[in-house]
């Protein structure tokens, strides 16, 4: 059954359920009073104790130095495992490659400024820095700007190491409207020591802030496909799908056109899932526009098509089956106005199968943030965990808004809205939870992190353990997906 857990904010390390001697199973708080954070957390057992832990970017704002830009947390207590410092804000989210072969996953993971790194899982020490120049010249000068969340993709060198796909764009010191934007381009990474293997321009030089997606859409293709998109809030561009060999050889030109809006992008990364039941990926997509679209991936033909009117999407999607078929449905946020003056959201559930809304909802102030899923009532349907920011006004104060936060679950079987947590002081901007079982014991953990100011001046990473039974594989329990690629198998 849902429940709803008091977490009382506190400085340091604080254990909301004292009298639980085992500390695997004890909520805490981990409190950061210099940085705030965008990036969403991911798991792996670094300190090698059986319970995952957290990886998460954080800094300041664009262009500050941070000594606390990439942090680890032991899944267990809460503590800080290690830190690593940083030029620029580290708001990518973390993948996971064992690097140096210790039997620990490191970490890879990206932010502003060209920051690209990966960080020894154990230790905390930089593996390699694909631009350390950074510190003292300008990325910019070199035609990188923003790295955005890497995939895995295997070996390219020969030797043994699986490599890393990524896209690189966006710069933030153009003005909203103007047109003049330097081009994205997709880049493969030798996941050993950070060394470029392969760039390529994107093909209608547009710039670009999409996390791209990768994989074999069919069992038997001979190569693997690659979605990207171009495009900004305030400008045009395309969806397109190419393949890694055309990348590894330099030139995606050729790359083909699935979708095209004239005013604004492709931002939010799209997801991958098998919605026609042939054995093929199809595509699900945010357009900036406020459209969601599907795309058979055998044929590139629109499945289905549905545009929210005086909205914008710049979250993903949860996954899941929140129906009696067996084909995905995909649950997503959006801002409603017109960036930049987005301030509400708008939530939507929408029939895999043939893109009818099934839910409309209007909860809480904008962020992006996208959902995470998972059966939290155990009645064989999935449900949603989202996010959500709202403002109480303070009379004591003179009228002050002041925001808060908390966690809710749509239960899609009986369209009812479940509050999980109480009210935080503080908002989420675009810090997707992550939910899952943190150490085994069959009961459903989920991290989440509050920004404390609304400067990026502090924030706070809560774990809450809950009594919810994990009675099945959770498959879309993070930002971009369990396995954080974002393909649903």
């Amino acid at each position: 059954m849902l429940s709803t857990c008091y977490i009382s904010c506190t400085h340091g390390v604080k254990y909301s359920n004292d009298d639980n001697e085992d500390l695997n199973h004890q909520n805490w708080i981990a409190d950061f009073s210099t940085v705030g954070t965008y990036s969403s957390p991911r798991v792996a057992d670094l300190n090698q104790d059986g319970v995952k832990d957290i990886v998460l970017g954080a800094g300041k704002f664009e262009f500050e130095q941070a000594d606390t830009a990439v942090v680890a947390l032991s899944g267990a207590t809460g503590e800080t495992l290690w830190i690593v410092p940083a030029r620029d804000q580290v708001f990518g989210s973390a993948t996971f490659l064992d690097i140096n072969q210790d039997g620990v996953q490191d970490v890879i993971i990206n932010g502003r400024s060209a920051i690209l790194m990966a960080i020894s899982g154990s230790t905390g020490e930089i593996i390699w820095e694909f631009f350390p120049e950074g510190d003292t010249l300008k990325a910019s000068d070199f035609g990188l700007y923003n790295f955005y969340n890497p995939q895995i993709i295997p070996d390219q060198t020969g030797n043994g190491l699986e490599d890393v796909l990524v896209s690189n764009g966006g710069d933030v010191t153009a003005p909203p409207h103007d047109p003049d934007r330097p081009p994205g381009k997709l880049m493969v990474i030798d996941a050993s020591n950070g060394q470029s293997l392969a760039k390529a321009m994107v093909p209608d030089n547009k710039e670009t802030y999409m996390s791209p997606v990768v994989s074999r859409f069919h069992e038997d293709a001979d190569d693997y496909t690659i979605i990207f998109g171009t495009g900004g809030e305030t400008i045009g561009g395309n969806l397109y799908r190419t393949t890694l060999g055309a990348l590894m050889a330099g030139d995606i030109s050729d790359a083909e056109i699935l979708l095209s809006s004239e005013d604004k992008g492709f931002i939010a990364p799209p997801v991958l899932a098998d919605i026609t039941q042939n054995g093929y990926y199809d595509i699900v997509v945010n357009a900036a526009n406020g459209s969601t679209v599907a795309i058979d991936g055998k044929t590139n033909e629109i499945l289905w098509e549905q545009t929210i009117e005086n909205v914008e999407a710049y979250a993903s999607f949860g996954v899941g089956y929140f129906n009696d078929d067996e084909t995905p449905d995909f649950f997503t946020l959006y801002g409603e106005g017109v960036f930049p003056d987005l301030e509400n959201s708008i939530q939507v559930m929408y029939n895999g199968r043939n893109g009818n809304v099934e839910l409309l909802d209007t909860l809480g102030l904008f962020q992006t943030a996208s959902p995470v899923i998972a059966d939290f009532t155990n009645n064989g349907y999935d449900d949603a965990l989202l996010s959500v920011n709202f403002s109480l006004t303070d009379l004591e104060k003179g009228l002050i808004e002041v925001f808060h936060n908390i966690l809710v679950v749509y239960d899609f079987n009986d369209l009812s809205l479940h509050q999980l947590t109480a009210p935080i002081q503080g908002m989420n901007l675009a810090s997707t939870p992550w939910i899952g079982d943190l150490n085994s014991n069959g009961k459903l953990d989920i991290i989440y992190c509050v920004l404390t100011e609304a400067d990026l001046g502090s924030f706070r990473v809560y774990r809450y353990a809950t009594d919810i039974d994990v009675s099945s594989e959770i498959k879309w329990g993070a930002y971009m997906g369990s396995n954080y690629n974002g393909i649903f198998n």
